[in-house]
Order: structure tokens, then sequence, then C-alpha cells
């Protein structure tokens, strides 16, 4: 039995006949490889083809491809488009504006400088692979200028206050004290923390193996206090979470995962806290700490490089200044003949 009627259609029937046939086509049409991508899937390629640029060809870490992603969406958001490469001839007022903005916001200046430079590279990519032509403002722009800022770092007193806060008799606390001797012992980064595993360590040779920036390699030592921390901490993991094996995270959360980089910040604000120190203090000042008390023991400043991973010696040579204003200090404070006596100043 067919539904399909044999008799020829005319008139009304057959006008709308035609136009559900052609709507179907077009439909059809769509779904076909053919069919012409909107402007939000050409500007999600973009992106998406500029970040795989970046972890690919510059081997940058998910963290900074992460940073990254967020620049361009807010840049997206403030011109309200998903085709970046449709706002590369703006106006250089547009533009400045789009840079004032973040002042309004709060931003830092280092942190809008930090923005500009991601801009510039998603632009200048756009230029090699040849989809933006003639100028563009983003490119033109000169950077804010950034004032230099010492980095803050503890005192050794001040390390060993904060040493002396977690418990030595719970599994957490052990746990705690391995993450702070090992920052300390270290100087890795807390991604570079997080991402370790069994087997990146090297318990006789006392040596880490850790990738830092740009997915370069680093090899540094690591303190035998360090070590006590870390296996003491090892032998009190919860038996449901062995048996450890070589690729499995040295660090872990109560669920028995890989900690997260959240999780160190909220447990070094705790012990922060408890030691009294300055509430500016993050993991990241124990990195600093260690950069500066190696110096001030003497340690040679392309050591200290190497072991902290820098790309540039210019970045390392801040911690130069640190030691040299610290080295000032002592001699003002010791030095018989630093300062004139009060009733001589006034001649």
């Amino acid at each position: 039995m067919t539904y399909f009627s044999t008799v020829p259609i005319g008139g009304e029937s057959a006008a709308l006949f035609q136009i559900i046939f052609t709507f179907f086509s077009a439909f059809v049409g769509c779904l076909g490889r053919g069919r012409r991508p909107t402007v939000r899937e050409v500007g999600t390629h973009t992106m998406d083809s500029f970040l795989q640029h970046l972890e690919t060809e510059r081997n940058l870490s998910p963290e900074t491809l992460r940073a990254y992603r967020k620049d361009l969406e807010q840049l997206a958001a403030f011109f309200d488009t998903s085709d970046l490469s449709l706002i590369a001839g703006s106006s250089t007022e547009r533009v400045r504006r789009w840079l004032a903005h973040f002042a309004e916001l709060g931003y830092s200046r280092s942190t809008v400088a930090r923005k500009l430079a991601s801009i510039r590279g998603f632009f200048r990519f756009l230029q090699r692979e040849g989809r933006i032509e003639g100028r563009c403002a983003f490119l033109e722009l000169s950077t804010p200028r950034v004032p230099r800022s010492l980095p803050h770092f503890l005192t050794v007193q001040e390390v060993m206050r904060l040493l002396d806060q977690p418990e030595r008799n719970t599994y957490r606390g052990l746990r705690d004290l391995a993450i702070l001797e090992i920052l300390y012992s270290t100087g890795l980064r807390v991604s570079e923390l997080v991402a370790l595993n069994w087997e990146h360590i090297d318990d006789a040779a006392r040596l880490v193996r850790t990738l830092g920036k740009g997915r370069m390699e680093r090899i540094v030592p690591i303190g035998e206090h360090a070590l006590a921390a870390l296996f003491a901490y090892k032998d009190e993991i919860p038996a449901r979470w062995r048996p450890l094996e070589p690729t499995s995270a040295v660090l872990l959360n109560r669920f028995g995962d890989r900690i997260s980089d959240r999780s160190i910040r909220k447990i070094f604000d705790r012990y922060i806290h408890k030691a009294g120190l300055d509430s500016k203090t993050s993991p990241h000042t124990l990195r600093h700490s260690y950069a500066t008390h190696l110096l001030d023991s003497g340690a040679n400043l392309r050591e200290v490089q190497e072991l902290l991973g820098h790309k540039h010696l210019a970045t390392t040579q801040v911690y130069t200044h640190l030691s040299s204003e610290r080295l000032s200090e002592t001699y003002q404070q010791s030095h018989p003949h630093s300062r004139l006596p009060e009733s001589d100043k006034t001649l």
C-alpha cells in the first residue's frame, strides 16, 4: 500500500512542495563536507591552531597554554567577536581602549604587559600563516613600563620556622612536610612538584628529574632532609592507595589522586598563618629563598641559573640584588665605621 499520491501536483501544492524540497536540500547540504563553517567555528579553529603551535613548536606547559587561551577569550569578549582575525585591522584608538580597560579592572602593569605579549604572539602567528594582511595596531602598541620589583624571600630562620609547623605523627602532616622540604631543597616550581612521579627521584644519587618551562628537562640535587621527609611520608601512605608504581604520583590528595597546584597553595597558606609569616609569602617564595640562600653561601650565578632552569642569566641576576641588599644591611648593622655618630651628622 502506498501513501504517495500519483496525481500530478499543481498550483499552490506545487509551490509548497518546491519550498519544502528546497529547504530539505539546503539542510542536507549543510550536513555535507562542503558546507561553509560559521564565524564561531572559524574563530575557534584559529585560536586552536595558535595554541597547538605553542604546544608543539614552543613546548609550552598546560598552565601557560591555559593563560594564553584565557587572554584570547578576554580579547574576543571585549571586541564581541568569535573570529579574532577580524579585529586585526582595528584602529589604534580602539586597541588602546582595550588595553586601558585592564587598568579599570584593577590589573597590575605586569599582568597587562603579559596579556599584551600573548596577543602580539597571536597576531604575529596569523601574519606568518597569511591569515591577515596589512598593519595591525596590536603589534604597534608599546609595552607598558613595568616597575622592577625584587622577589619576596624568607630568611633561613623564617624557613626553619615554617618547616617546624607540620605534625610529624600523622600521614597528612608528613605529606605536608615533604611538600615544604622538597620545595625548599630543590627550588622546584609548584607545577613541577605536582608532576613528580616516583621514577623521577633517584634517592641513591640524591637527584630529582623534572620538566620545567618549555618542557625542558633538568636534574637538580635534593637534600637529605627532604629525602628523609619524603620517605617518612611514603611509608605512611594508606594501603588502599598501594602498590606505588614508578609512574605513580609522588604527592597525593585526600582521595589518593595526584595533588593539585591549588591544594598545595591552600596547604602552604595554612602553615604561613601558623608560622606568623608575611601573608604575601607563597610556595614560589621558597624558590626565591632557595636561590637567595645559595648565592649568599657563595654559589656561582651560572650554577644557580642551571638549578632554577632559567633560560636567560638576566632572570637569575635579580637574586644578586637581593644578596647585595642583605650584605649592605649586614654591613650597616655590623661594621663599627659604617655610620657616623649622630653628633657628627649635624656638622
